[in-house]
């Protein structure tokens, strides 16, 4: 097990750029897609890219853009964003034991995306602290310059190719999702991430269903976590398989 261990993480700094060349199949396409409705909303092609390079947060990205263009006040634009990414306050304290006390990591949990933390949650407990931390800042900055750089062409090609690709603009809403469909099943291996996978997912589809899309997201992660907890909680029978 060991040497396996060692293999992985000989080069962090490789095997990040490894594990997150495939999240460029989801985040460009979204990006694209974002960067596209982001100027076709009135927003410049700079200030598209500014948006994705400092809240870089997917649906609150979209959100913000809707909001603005609708006038709505700053302070309730704000407020929603931090509502939808609220999920990352389960996120930290679930990667917080991989994490050593060092003060860079504070601004690095920028880069912190749906699918850098379901990367994490692999790769970090087979790392030791200083090959945690080279893998995250390899993984985590080349994840965030596609989503800018997928933004940056959607922002100035992007009508151009939904003109000549019509399809393309169907595809891209489900490339993100999938790509983190495909990356958390594989933890549904035991009780536990099995029925909190279906508890998220079950609050998620309800709350969109009954009107409430903007709550869906970081209501599904709360209650995924409550779910997940409420059954690490219990004891288990020495003969139970975990």
């Amino acid at each position: 097990m060991n040497t396996a261990t060692n293999t992985l993480s000989s080069n962090p700094w490789k095997q990040g750029a490894k594990d997150a060349l495939p999240l460029l199949g989801g985040y460009v396409p979204v990006a694209v897609s974002f960067g596209l409705i982001s100027v076709q909303s009135g927003f410049g092609v700079l200030e598209t890219i500014l948006v994705s390079a400092f809240i870089y947060a997917g649906a609150s990205q979209f959100l913000f853009v809707a909001m603005v263009v609708s006038g709505a006040p700053f302070w309730l634009v704000i407020v929603m964003t931090l509502l939808i990414n609220s999920r990352h306050l389960v996120y930290g304290p679930n990667i917080a034991p991989y994490l050593e006390k060092d003060i860079r990591w504070v601004p690095l949990m920028h880069l912190l995306t749906d699918q850098i933390f379901a990367l994490s949650l692999t790769r970090m407990p087979t790392m030791s602290a200083k090959e945690r931390f080279r893998w995250y800042v390899s993984a985590g900055i080349i994840a965030w310059l596609s989503w800018i750089s997928g933004t940056a062409l959607g922002a100035i090609v992007g009508d151009e190719l939904m003109q000549r690709w019509p399809l393309i603009g169907e595809v891209l809403p489900f490339a993100l999702p999938a790509l983190f469909l495909v990356m958390v099943l594989p933890r549904c291996s035991d009780r536990r991430w099995t029925i909190t996978m279906v508890v998220a997912t079950a609050t998620a589809m309800l709350l969109k269903l009954f009107g409430f899309p903007n709550i869906a997201i970081p209501a599904a992660a709360i209650c995924g976590a409550l779910a997940y907890y409420a059954i690490q909680s219990q004891p288990t029978n020495k003969g139970a398989i975990s």
